[in-house]
């Protein structure tokens, strides 16, 4: 079996377990701003929301430290310190992500208001036959 072959079963797995968990994540703030920082309209908010991982790193530092002074029987806080690390770190990649995507369908569009301005007739009758496969222009 080829890597590419257990990559593709792992990622519809994943897919698959993403589907099944879809309003459960869509409760956690963090998956909710990824979600919407991840639509066209949203993507140049990547950069701001880095900031967001400001106050969960401080409330991963204020809980250890407070861990640490209280002794063994709070140590179930160390989960909450092991989320509030994992959604600053969903934050932290959160903007980098979303200027690789922004650069992408820039391009993407550039590219096709080029296309668009170097054939005019193919584009029409492109829009044309967009209108009738979707019913549009009757």
């Amino acid at each position: 079996m080829f890597i590419s072959d257990r990559v593709r079963r792992r990622w519809r797995q994943s897919e698959n377990t993403a589907q099944n968990l879809e309003e459960t994540r869509r409760s956690f703030p963090t998956n909710r701003i990824r979600d919407a920082v991840y639509t066209r309209c949203g993507l140049k908010w990547g950069v701001p929301a880095v900031l967001l991982a400001a106050p969960y790193i401080g409330a991963c530092k204020l809980l250890s430290d407070f861990i640490d002074q209280a002794g063994s029987e709070w140590g179930w806080l160390h989960l909450v310190v092991l989320l509030c690390a994992w959604n600053a770190l969903k934050m932290l990649w959160l903007g980098p992500m979303s200027l690789i995507a922004l650069a992408r369908v820039r391009h993407r569009e550039h590219v096709q208001r080029r296309n668009a301005r170097r054939h005019p007739a193919a584009s029409s009758e492109q829009a044309d036959a967009d209108l009738a496969l979707t019913g549009g222009a009757s």
